[in-house]
């Protein structure tokens, strides 16, 4: 695939890499985005050799979560475009989420909004030192999107879940690992290595036996992710209509504090 597609896609020796391409811009997650995942988990599906799927980016941020550009772009109908863009985007993560098949996710830096949801979207993940969570929404008056608020809630607690996502503290790598939101810490140079070896190991497992598990796991949710990025989805449209996300996005681009209503 050609350098500057926003999502790039491989798969190897039955591990599919979908791989984060925006590196200028924090690896925001725009409709392309949405869409180069989407196309990845479908190639995904159909490969009959895939035995794990491994989540990374490039550049020094997993992702920023929402494209803030395209949201200042889309204002004058940015709950239609949200709306639009998440529909797209849940199909895609509630696909990737029943893949019979380890996912990992390689936590290369700091990770916020959505791009949280994509993260944990996974099996397993291994964060680099560098990596720190923020949730963000409330700065900007949305609210969560992408399973963020579901994972969230399941791997911290409530508790923890709403004061993350209230006041939008940075989480670092290492609370991360101590609240049970990721299985491993790395030095950053460390990660690339660190997930193949974590992949091979799985990769050497019946795939069978780790399908069962996948299911058995999911069914305690009992379809509750998908109700949840639903709900998401139908919350972000109505705060999308709102005054104040029009002044929390305008804020966020001039770097200026938000003056909500």
């Amino acid at each position: 695939m050609m350098a500057e597609e926003p999502v790039l896609y491989t798969f190897t020796d039955g591990v599919a890499r979908i791989r984060l391409n925006r590196p200028e811009v924090g690896n925001a997650m725009s409709g392309d985005v949405a869409r180069g995942i989407a196309h990845a988990v479908d190639a995904i599906a159909s490969e009959p050799g895939a035995r794990a799927v491994v989540l990374c980016a490039n550049g020094r941020h997993f992702s920023a979560g929402g494209d803030i550009g395209e949201f200042v772009r889309d204002r004058e109908r940015l709950a239609q475009s949200i709306g639009d863009g998440l529909l797209l985007f849940n199909r895609a993560l509630a696909k990737l989420a029943r893949l019979p098949i380890p996912i990992v996710t390689a936590l290369n830096g700091p990770v916020a909004g959505g791009g949280i949801g994509l993260a944990l979207t996974a099996d397993l993940i291994v964060a680099a030192e560098s990596a720190r969570f923020r949730s963000g929404y409330s700065g900007i008056g949305l609210s969560p999107d992408c399973g963020t608020s579901f994972f969230l809630v399941r791997a911290l607690g409530a508790t923890r879940a709403k004061e993350l996502m209230f006041t939008n503290r940075s989480l670092s790598a290492a609370d991360a690992l101590a609240y049970g939101l990721v299985n491993r810490v790395v030095p950053d140079a460390e990660l690339e290595h660190a997930t193949d070896a974590l992949v091979a190991d799985l990769k050497a497992l019946p795939r069978g036996s780790l399908a069962a598990i996948k299911t058995l796991v999911g069914e305690i949710s009992d379809g509750l992710y998908e109700r949840t990025i639903a709900r998401e989805r139908e919350l972000m449209i109505e705060n999308a209509a709102g005054a104040d996300v029009l002044e929390g996005i305008a804020a966020f681009a001039a770097r200026r504090a938000p003056v909500f209503a």
